[in-house]
Parts: structure tokens; C-alpha cells; sequence
């Protein structure tokens, strides 16, 4: 690692964070969808759906906040694709800054975007209704768990951003992430599903995610879902993450 990274690092995040103020309309994007679901599964599907004796809204939006970072990441993509398409990184390498410094100031880019994006979806959420006594802890809990499932995500997204061939199929890799959640204990118990579809939902990193962060905002034990969504936001931050160095190295080279 380059003795300069740190510094390489922060400048090229305040240039990617300074197109974030200038563009806030990306954030707001991204919290619409999330917003326009979180809206029709609590006041059209709300009612028919059984959760227990919790407000709907509470059971949801762990998904809901899941799939808002889904939604934010396809930027990261979109970025990365224009700036490779237009030579930024080329004009990088010529300089004396650290290779990886690039890809880390999006990458932490997206981070800050998403944090601010679940702000918004978490309060509109408030105003629906959503309570939880839960103490300082666990909601330092919960954001360190979504922190590190938007940085898994992210160097997922920084694959397609490197190497799609049109600005589409960039951030077209986000929309199967955004489905994800609906095959899982976000908006329905898994005990509900068929068979095949239970086995599969039960066993996916979004439903111990979403449980995890459900048990944390109504004060429940935990469990090992915990250690279960820690251990695939790990996992898959460290393999997206070798993945989108490997793809970065041959694009650079």
C-alpha cells in the first residue's frame, strides 16, 4: 500500500463527494423506491399480512432498509462506469497518487450516500408509525451491521462498474440485489412458503440480516442469526473485494 493512500484517498472523496452535493437528486432517487414500497406493503398489504402483534411497519423495515442500500449501490456502478469511460483513472495513473485510491473514494462515496439515504428512509418510516425501544447499543448494532452490508454490496457493485461495456448494464447487476429480499423474511414469514422456496429464503444472507436487525429494534434475543449475518457480510465483502481488485489490476494495466 502506497505510503500516500490515506491522503490520495481523502482528496479523491471530497471530488466524489462534492458530485454528491451537486447531484443530490441520486440520493433522493434512491430513497423514493424504498419510500414507495415501504407505503404500499403498510397501508394496501399491511392488513392482510399476519406478523403478530407488532405494527407491520416495524416487521418490514429492516427489508426495506436493505433494499434501500440495494438500490444506491447501482450508482456506485454508474459512477465508476463514466469515470472509466472517460479516461479519469487513465489521468490518475499518470500521477503520482495510490492505484487504489480511486476505487476506495467511491467505494466510501457510496457509503456516506447510502448512510444518508437510510436516514431518510428511517424517518419517513417514524412518521408511519415505527417505534422501537431499542437502547443506544443496538442501534449501533444495527448501523454497523447495514455499514458493513453497503460495503459488501459496494465492491459488488465496483465489478460491473469497471467492466460492463454500457452505461446500462453497469448498474443493471443492482436489480436482481433489490429482488432479493422478497425471497426472505422481510416482508412475510418464512414459515408461510412452500417448501423448496422456504428452504432457499431460510438460507440466504438477506433473512438472517433482516432478523438480526429485527431482534435489535424490538429488543429480542438475538441469537446466532447475529454471528450468521456478520459471517456472510464478511464473506462476501472479502471475495467482492478480491474480485474487483483483480478486474481493476487488468483494466489498469
Amino acid at each position: 500500500m502506497s505510503k500516500h493512500f490515506f491522503t490520495d484517498t481523502t482528496v479523491l472523496l471530497g471530488r466524489s463527494l462534492r458530485h454528491i452535493t451537486r447531484s443530490p437528486d441520486t440520493i433522493i432517487t434512491t430513497a423514493i423506491m424504498p419510500i414507495a414500497m415501504m407505503l404500499m406493503f403498510v397501508y394496501v398489504f399491511g392488513g392482510a399480512i399476519r406478523t403478530g402483534s407488532e405494527p407491520y411497519v416495524n416487521y418490514m423495515l429492516p427489508g426495506i432498509l436493505l433494499i434501500t442500500v440495494a438500490s444506491g449501490i447501482a450508482y456506485t456502478a454508474y459512477r465508476l462506469f463514466m469515470d472509466m469511460r472517460g479516461g479519469i483513472f487513465e489521468r490518475f495513473q499518470s500521477m503520482p497518487t495510490a492505484r487504489s485510491s480511486v476505487l476506495w473514494a467511491h467505494v466510501l462515496t457510496s457509503l456516506v450516500a447510502n448512510l444518508i439515504s437510510l436516514v431518510v428512509v428511517t424517518l419517513v418510516a417514524l412518521l408511519m408509525g415505527f417505534r422501537s425501544g431499542a437502547g443506544v447499543a443496538a442501534w449501533l448494532s444495527v448501523a454497523g451491521l447495514l455499514i458493513l452490508f453497503t460495503l459488501a454490496l459496494t465492491w459488488i457493485a465496483v465489478i460491473p462498474g469497471l467492466s460492463a461495456k454500457t452505461m446500462e448494464g453497469a448498474s443493471a447487476f443492482s436489480y436482481p440485489l433489490i429482488f432479493l429480499p422478497f425471497l426472505s423474511s422481510a416482508f412475510v414469514p418464512t414459515d408461510t412458503m412452500p417448501g423448496p422456496l422456504r428452504v432457499f429464503a431460510e438460507n440466504q444472507p438477506v433473512t438472517s440480516i433482516v432478523n438480526a436487525i429485527r431482534a435489535l429494534f424490538t429488543e429480542q434475543p438475538v441469537g446466532t442469526d447475529i454471528w450468521i449475518a456478520l459471517a456472510w457480510c464478511v464473506g462476501i465483502l472479502i471475495v467482492a473485494y478480491a474480485f474487483a481488485m483483480n478486474t481493476y489490476r487488468r483494466k489498469i494495466s
